[in-house]
């Protein structure tokens, strides 16, 4: 069974039974998404909620297939892993003005999930955990910087034996507690978000109809298997899934995998041992580790391979190896599922979000670089500013320079590896190993 093909615990415990047809015939609309997950659904949302509803949302496989259903579920704060990585395209003033979104991401969460009475299954509690004195320094200065967005959530640096307020292991030094994080069942917030979309805004999703081909012009033309749809403006939100169907996309881009592990359901006195916040965690090297405890008592673990690029043979194998080096007591509990997924990279980790060249009514969103749950809310809510004739965050968001990787189709793994190994050595001097 190929990795995009097995079964997770998002899909194992959705909450939401729908599905919609595909798409037949062919017809009209403002605007079409092409892409079922986060991006494409919370882009129409907003537009939605903005009056746009004539908006056709085209999937190709069923809403969440990609990263929206793989991920480890973490509500974190911030956009992109290293902001220093686009002052040259934003500048000193730009990047406290991106750094100010810090803590839109979760707040848009809260306040969607209530709006539309979706059962997400979220928790706040979020811990930044570091393993050694450089590390934890970068938290102490992280902890100024949350605070000083003037956050209304409990944000407190911990150390020493402290730590274990928070979390039942003795292989981290300090921890930063964020209680406006936390985590939340991606899969199921997502289905909440299309059920209002079809449901209470009549906005038309289609599963199964994939994108074949695109005719660009004043009015664009999505052509899929059985239909097409004609729109004033077509928005891309693939991520890792492009295909080569729009090419320069494509090319900005490459597909790093990350591997996801949940247990079988834990006593309540172990998962209070795990986690007395019963919250999120991850440590903040450059390739982190990255956990939580589910509402139904399992422990979610995931990670990527630190350096060298490569799909571990077995999954479940692989995960247990991690879990067991920061929860030792663990090592009698089952695995009850192990999957794996790509996530679309960029050279400069930070998500990409603009227009096509020459091309003012395309409109794309994509890179997350594995930090997608949480960013995308922020992210699509200033693409939908740009489709409705643009904003100042929005301009400032899409100024940022988009580069290809060239040989990424023929050298993924390696390029992958040498990319990898560069951000462990620039982590080290940054204060994140």
């Amino acid at each position: 069974m190929h990795e995009d093909e097995t079964p997770t615990y998002y899909t194992a415990t959705r909450k939401y039974d729908l599905s919609f047809p595909s798409l037949e015939g062919d017809i009209e609309a403002d605007v079409v998404i092409i892409g079922g997950g986060f991006s494409g659904i919370h882009t129409a949302l907003e537009l939605a909620e903005q009056g746009v509803t004539n908006t056709v949302v085209l999937e190709g496989r069923y809403l969440g297939y990609g990263g929206t259903g793989r991920n480890g579920g973490q509500v974190m704060a911030g956009i992109g892993h290293d902001l220093d990585a686009i002052r040259k395209d934003v500048g000193e003033e730009g990047l406290k003005a991106i750094f100010a979104l810090s803590d839109l991401g979760p707040q848009i969460m809260r306040e969607r999930i209530a709006k539309y009475g979706i059962d997400a299954d979220f928790r706040s509690g979020y811990g930044y955990m570091a393993f050694n004195a450089r590390q934890a320094a970068t938290l102490r200065e992280w902890e100024k910087e949350f605070k000083s967005l003037g956050s209304a959530h409990e944000i407190r640096y911990l150390e020493g034996a402290d730590v274990r307020q928070i979390i039942g292991t003795d292989v981290y030094k300090a921890a930063l507690l964020h209680m406006g994080g936390g985590h939340v069942h991606s899969l199921n917030l997502l289905l909440g978000e299309a059920k209002a979309l079809s449901e209470q805004y009549r906005v038309r999703i289609f599963e199964c109809s994939p994108a074949l081909a695109v005719t660009h012009g004043p009015r664009v033309r999505v052509r899929t298997a059985m239909g097409s749809v004609t729109a004033e403006k077509l928005v891309w939100a693939v991520d890792s899934f492009n295909n080569r169907v729009e090419p320069e996309l494509h090319g900005s881009t490459i597909n790093v995998y990350a591997y996801n592990s949940v247990t079988e359901p834990l006593p309540a006195e172990l998962i209070e041992r795990i986690s007395p916040i019963r919250g999120a965690y991850s440590d903040i090297r450059p390739v982190i580790d990255y956990f939580r405890v589910t509402n139904d008592n399992r422990l979610m673990f995931g990670s990527s391979t630190q350096v060298v690029e490569h799909i571990p043979g077995d999954l479940k194998a692989w995960n247990r190896q991690l879990m067991l080096k920061v929860f030792p007591y663990l090592a009698d509990v089952k695995i009850d599922l192990a999957w794996g997924g790509p996530m679309a990279t960029t050279k400069n980790l930070f998500p990409q979000i603009g227009t096509l060249s020459g091309r003012p009514n395309v409109f794309y969103t994509q890179g997350y670089c594995g930090f997608g749950v949480t960013p995308s809310q922020i992210i699509c809510k200033i693409l939908a500013e740009g489709i409705l004739g643009g904003s100042e965050r929005y301009r400032l968001l899409s100024s940022i320079g988009r580069s290809d990787i060239p040989g990424k189709d023929h050298y993924r793994a390696l390029l992958v590896s040498l990319g990898k190994l560069a951000h462990q050595i620039s982590g080290y001097w940054h204060g994140r190993r």
